[in-house]
Order: C-alpha cells, then sequence, then structure tokens
C-alpha cells in the first residue's frame, strides 16, 4: 500500500482509509461487534492505516468498535474521529452543537471509547452556524496544545469557512462528498485546498455503493438505511443513473478491474492528497477496494472516462431537503 501526505502537513496516511461507519450506522443493522473488529484488523493487516469514525455513527458504538480493533496496534493507525452533535433522549435526533464547552466534552468521551490518549485527526461533523467557525477552530488549537489532538480537520465546509478556520488553527484534511457523481468539489473546494495545502478525504467514493454495480435499478432500502431518504436512491433516479454504472462497467472491463476499483483509482488520480475512504462490510469487498491502490491510470484512459461520463447527467439529490442545509456552509 502506498502512502500519501495530506497536504502540507506532516500527516502521512495510507493511499487509501477505511470508512467505518457502514458497520455500525447508517445502512440496516450493525454489524456483529467480532465481526466488525475482525474486518477493521484485516484492513490494517493488508496495509489500510487510516481508520475513520464518529460519536454519531451509533451514536457513540462504531467508536468504541474502532478503539477495540485498533487497541493493539494503535501506534501503527491514524485515527480520525469527529464532533459536532448532540443527541436527543432517544440518541436519535441530531442537534448541531459545536460550542467550545461542547468540544471538549466530546473529545473526553472519544478519547475514552477510542482507547487512546490523543486524537491524531479530529474533524468539526458539519458547520453550526451558531457557533463562529474562529471558536471551533480555537478550541481544537487549545487541545492540540493540550496534546489530545494532533491535527484538525472539517467536514462538509464551504470555502470561506475553511479559509476562516485555517487562519486560527491550520487545517489539515477537509472530510466531503467525491465521486464519480459527484463532482462539485472541483469547482472551488479543490482549487482552495491546493491553494492552503489542506489534504482531502472524499466520503462516500463508490457513490453509497451505486458505482460498484450491484445495486440495480429497482433495489429497494429498508427504513434503517439512510439511502431510503436519499433522493438519488429513488427508483426513477436508480434507472436514470444505470448509464454511469454501465459506462464504468466498460472502462473497467477493458482494464481487467471492477467498477468499483476504476472508481475509487481516477479519485486517486485526481491529486496526491486525496485519500478516499471506503466503507464495506465485507472481506471480499474490502480486499477489492484496497486492489484500487495498485491500478494506474494513464491520462487516455482518464481522458476517456471524463469524455464518456460528460454524456451521461446525473439525477436526484444527493441529500433529502431537511438535510442540504447542513453542507456547504
Amino acid at each position: 500500500m502506498q502512502h500519501r501526505k495530506l497536504g502540507s502537513a506532516s500527516l502521512e496516511v495510507s493511499a487509501l482509509g477505511l470508512g467505518c461507519m457502514g458497520l455500525s450506522h447508517g445502512y440496516g443493522p450493525a454489524t456483529d461487534r467480532s465481526e466488525a473488529v475482525a474486518l477493521i484488523r484485516a484492513a490494517a493487516e493488508q496495509g489500510v492505516t487510516l481508520f475513520d469514525t464518529a460519536e454519531v455513527y451509533g451514536p457513540y458504538l462504531n467508536e468504541e468498535v474502532v478503539g477495540e480493533a485498533l487497541a493493539p496496534i494503535r501506534d501503527k493507525v491514524v485515527i480520525a474521529t469527529k464532533f459536532g452533535f448532540t443527541f436527543g433522549d432517544d440518541n436519535k435526533q441530531q442537534i448541531l452543537n459545536s460550542r467550545p464547552e461542547h468540544i471538549r466534552t466530546a473529545v473526553e468521551g472519544s478519547l475514552r471509547r477510542l482507547r487512546t490518549d490523543v486524537i491524531d485527526l479530529l474533524y468539526q461533523h458539519r458547520v453550526d452556524p451558531e457557533v463562529p467557525i474562529e471558536d471551533v477552530a480555537g478550541t481544537v488549537k487549545a487541545l492540540i496544545a493540550e496534546g489530545k489532538v494532533k491535527h484538525f480537520g472539517l467536514s462538509e465546509a464551504g470555502a470561506q469557512t475553511i479559509r476562516r478556520a485555517h487562519a486560527v488553527q491550520p487545517v489539515t484534511a477537509l472530510q466531503s462528498e467525491y465521486s464519480l457523481w459527484w463532482r462539485e468539489p472541483e469547482k472551488e473546494i479543490i482549487p482552495t485546498l491546493a491553494e492552503l495545502g489542506i489534504g482531502f478525504i472524499p466520503f462516500s467514493p463508490l457513490g453509497k455503493g451505486f458505482l460498484t454495480g450491484a445495486i440495480t435499478a429497482d433495489a429497494a432500502f429498508a427504513a434503517d438505511d439512510f439511502r431510503s431518504i436519499v433522493p438519488r436512491f429513488s427508483t426513477e433516479a436508480l434507472r436514470a443513473n444505470q448509464g454511469l454504472v454501465s459506462a464504468l462497467k466498460k472502462i473497467a472491463d477493458e482494464k481487467g478491474a471492477t467498477p468499483a476499483q476504476i472508481a475509487l483509482a481516477w479519485l486517486l488520480a485526481q491529486a496526491p492528497c486525496i485519500v478516499p475512504i471506503p466503507g464495506t462490510t465485507k472481506l471480499h469487498r474490502l480486499k477489492e477496494n484496497i486492489g484500487a491502490a495498485d491500478i494506474a491510470l494513464a491520462d487516455t484512459e482518464l481522458n476517456a472516462i471524463n469524455t464518456a461520463l460528460a454524456q451521461i447527467k446525473i439525477q436526484g439529490d444527493r441529500y433529502p431537503d431537511s438535510l442540504k442545509a447542513r453542507v456547504g456552509r
């Protein structure tokens, strides 16, 4: 597994990380704990060093699983987690909260669940419009000075927010959605990151599973699967977007790879500071995803991919209306 540096920071990680959310949250029932621990450890054995989690995944359960899995090799891996929410009495309602005192409370909880004395990369999960980003960055700066955090990150933040935060405490990485079917970051976010020397961690690099080709036009999602409320996964949108998968599969067949591997290899080719974090609950998918790090796409192949995809108009929003306001602030 090759390694990459996140922007101009000193943080070096594997070219592909592991997004751990789906093991506990978002896509149906949580994976059996022993199986989840085994999968995370298998990723580490295959060269993955960046593991992404958050207190909201569960809530709390995912951090506990990640902490248990990585405790024996803590000094060999990079753990990224996130703060930014409080939860209702049923632990289901997510309420934005990045007040400085809450950040400190959240960090103490994360340290305990992750079984560590320092968080390698701490993200603000979503921008809180009620708290100036300078206050957020200042709080994380103090936590870094205290030795509880090593690096500061933002998630789904807008370009101006990134600049304001970076002026207070250098931002090591931005985590936002980016893939062959969501290329909005190319307009303003990626140029801003390049200018400031900030790494980019794309989540949902496989389009929440769609780019693997395993989701058909007639797919149905359970009520506890986040995709059940995402417009892009409606029957109409899935049917309209199948052309993207067909084009990707054709390119993959020519390369002797899978659609998922081409989607990940394409992301890796966009910039040397991009580190996708595909998630999975299956060991064979983990191996498949990791194999993408060994696929080099020539300029002619990248041009062919861009040409093919430019002819396809993606249908459906990536978030329901209730969540749109939380991104791009």
